[in-house]
């Protein structure tokens, strides 16, 4: 690609383009199927070709679109397999890789953010090639001037106009869904959500974000963090971390491996605000390896709920009064928390029910996340025929648990992408606050 589409019309004009290339292959299949070619193969030949596109289109618009990918690659596991086993693996791609630019346009970035002669003033040498590729930059490996192995993550030119302009647009889209989401209150979610984004661009902030993370967890047994070489605006530099990508350990690990890899992917999202006063909000796959010597290394610090006092306490509260039944009570949790708007009436009982769908998993001791018991949870949670949907509908999400839920989300997403075996009520207990075991039935 030679560079990212700006404006929002032009942008607007490629994601269309999704919905009308299916509509199109959609009408040359059935033409085939008339001609006599047989409809599985028309249908994976289908499949196959909306796949690249949609790879394409995503991988090129990069921005709010491209993180809209790495958000579904992430969900997959929820998908009935007949849908999503297609696009599995191009949706995986977007975890990791994406249409690069090319090397002129990277050597510009340079250039403007490290002077005319970065290549020979800042490294021992620069590898054109991108390692992988993102949302709004792509990572380089290299030598710094002092012989360290480094990742250079360089953001594209244009990404800040590309990433505000696919807020606005969702921003319109989910101000339609307030009217038919009666509990919902989504202008304050909006700007959070905007605040978070802007963040994202400012390779300083990660950077000073990223110190923090590796400042508290230096020399941890489980957890390998990279060191800050240097930064701007737009360029971060960091040591090399070496490593076997989640998203492989998703696509071929054996079971033990899987288990051990789930349980530090786990215990890490729930560690960071205890130990670093931060939460990292970008839990897709593409962002963590585990590392020769068997521990789990992160990456990627550009979206970080800041938690100084750790995770909120009524998390811990209102998971112990749902494991324990606690209906009245936990209806009145989730109104002071504004969980539950004022104005919207429930039923206990209902909530409840509702709620227990998500927590299963530790009612158990040990517990095997997969695909199929998430595809379960949302067949219900969407079949407007049932009362999950209408207890669904009444649910509010109060801004300051938007990066929270999105990272409690997607962890279970990936969690179930693994298909690993492991012990959540241990790990809560031993990072989420206020979240008792002995006020709740012992583990099955």
């Amino acid at each position: 690609m030679n560079e990212l589409p700006r404006r929002s019309a032009k942008r607007t004009a490629k994601l269309v383009s999704l919905p009308l290339g299916m509509a199109g292959r959609g009408a040359i299949g059935i033409g085939k199927r008339v001609g006599g070619r047989p409809a599985e193969a028309v249908a994976a030949e289908f499949q196959a070709r909306t796949a690249e596109q949609l790879f394409a289109v995503l991988g090129e618009l990069k921005g709010g679109a491209m993180k809209v990918g790495q958000a579904m690659s992430v969900m997959e596991a929820a998908l009935p397999e007949e849908w999503a086993a297609p696009y599995r693996a191009t949706l995986t791609k977007l975890q990791e890789a994406a249409p690069p630019l090319p090397p002129e346009q990277v050597h510009a970035v340079l250039a403007a953010e490290l002077g005319p002669r970065w290549r020979t003033a800042k490294f021992e040498s620069f590898d054109d090639i991108p390692s992988a590729a993102a949302s709004i930059g792509q990572v380089h490996r290299a030598v710094w001037r002092d012989g360290r192995d480094v990742a250079v993550k360089i953001q594209y030119p244009g990404a800040r106009e590309a990433l505000l302009s696919d807020i606005n647009q969702l921003s319109r889209v989910a101000r339609l869904a307030t009217s038919f989401i009666p509990g919902l209150d989504i202008k304050p979610i909006m700007a959070e959500l905007r605040a978070r984004m802007s963040e994202e661009l400012d390779y300083f902030m990660e950077a000073e974000h990223q110190r923090v993370f590796s400042d508290a967890f230096r020399g941890d047994p489980d957890f390998a963090i990279p060191e800050v070489v240097h930064a701007t605006p737009a360029v971060l530099v960091n040591e090399w971390l070496a490593g076997v990508p989640l998203s492989r350990i998703i696509a071929e690990g054996d079971q033990e491996t899987r288990n051990a890899a789930a349980q530090l992917y786990l215990e890490f999202l729930l560690a960071g605000p205890t130990r670093a006063g931060q939460l990292h909000a970008d839990p897709h796959p593409g962002n963590f390896r585990i590392t020769p010597d068997g521990r789990l290394g992160i990456l990627d610090f550009g979206a970080v709920n800041r938690l100084p006092g750790g995770l909120p306490l009524a998390l811990g509260r209102l998971l112990t009064l749902a494991l324990a039944g606690e209906a009245d009570a936990l209806v009145a949790g989730l109104r002071q928390e504004g969980f539950i708007r004022e104005s919207v009436k429930v039923d206990a009982d209902e909530l409840l029910s509702y709620l227990m769908m998500f927590i299963e998993p530790l009612t158990y001791e040990t517990y095997r996340f997969d695909r199929a018991w998430l595809r379960s949870i949302t067949l219900r949670m969407n079949d407007i025929r049932r009362p999950e949907w209408a207890v669904g509908m009444k649910f509010n999400l109060p801004p300051e648990y938007l990066l929270i839920h999105r990272v409690w989300l997607g962890g279970i997403g990936v969690l179930c992408q693994i298909g690993a075996e492991l012990a959540p009520r241990e790990a809560l207990s031993r990072y989420l606050p206020e979240f008792d075991l002995s006020a709740i039935p012992p583990g099955r």
